[in-house]
């Protein structure tokens, strides 16, 4: 199975009572990438899709429970993403499973996960920080008309290209849908750049443009960076999208211009 359409994803389920790792359900990126027209050999953004656990659980040697958060930190550079649902089913499908140590639970997380999504998977214990504060000015107040809420149309971005600045830009009404079941995905999206001024009317029309677009979360990241390139020519961007909680499960993918730092791992409050 290759494709959404040929997965369990979208029907009832029976949640499993043994570990079962071929729960996971690998989505290739490439197709995604092609839209773009991103080539895998030579893709022009780093990055990663941080996901966070709330619910996972194991039995010790003896048979007694075990509870944990779990940090999970996927390289876009692997050849599979993985869909959300299968990772919930996954995850819960320990909940049985006995394991000698925290130790043992950790390398079969990271072992299962690396063979499903083709490249080397981080797992540890515990998530991060919340945010203190917002970082960057919020595009949510600007007052402006809306009217297009789908297909996500990038032609009216605009910079000055009189004035060039390096700043943080945050909006927390960055909506899509899962292109299998079409249940709504949230998030807070922050778009760190350094260049020609971007109008922030039009950034904020353009995020909202993706609210009733069906994406993956990764894909939806990678079209915003993409477009940022395109139609701003920024000296660099960053982009990360804080997604809300579906499943005991969040996703932060972050893509950014080569030799850009990582924003530092936090969560917001919606999270």
């Amino acid at each position: 199975m290759s494709t959404p359409e040929e997965s369990l994803l979208g029907r009832d389920v029976t949640y499993p009572d043994h570990y079962d790792p071929s729960l996971l359900f690998p989505i290739p990126r490439q197709a995604a990438r092609d839209s773009l027209g991103l080539s895998g050999d030579a893709l022009p953004f780093i990055g990663h899709d941080r996901w966070h656990g709330y619910e996972l659980s194991w039995l010790d040697a003896r048979g007694k429970p075990r509870v944990a958060t779990a940090t999970f930190t996927v390289p876009c550079t692997s050849s599979n993403l993985i869909e959300s649902k299968s990772f919930k089913l996954f995850l819960n499908s320990l909940n049985n499973a006995r394991f000698n140590s925290d130790a043992a639970v950790l390398d079969c997380l990271r072992t299962d996960l690396s063979a499903r999504a083709g490249a080397d998977i981080e797992v540890t214990f515990g998530l991060p920080p919340m945010a203190e504060y917002p970082e960057g000015d919020s595009l949510d107040d600007l007052d402006v008309e809306i009217d297009h809420y789908g297909p996500p149309r990038a032609d009216g971005l605009l910079v000055d290209p009189s004035e060039r600045v390096q700043e943080v830009l945050r909006s927390a009404l960055l909506k899509s849908n899962c292109p299998v079941t079409g249940q709504p995905d949230w998030a807070t999206v922050i778009i760190r750049y350094a260049g020609p001024r971007i109008d922030r009317n039009e950034l904020l029309r353009y995020l909202i443009s993706f609210r009733n677009h069906a994406e993956f979360h990764e894909h939806c990241v990678e079209r915003i960076y993409s477009d940022l390139m395109a139609h701003c020519q920024p000296e660099w961007v960053s982009v990360e999208a804080r997604y809300t909680r579906r499943g005991g499960l969040d996703i932060n993918p972050w893509r950014a211009s080569p030799g850009v730092a990582a924003p530092v791992a936090l969560r917001e409050n919606r999270q």
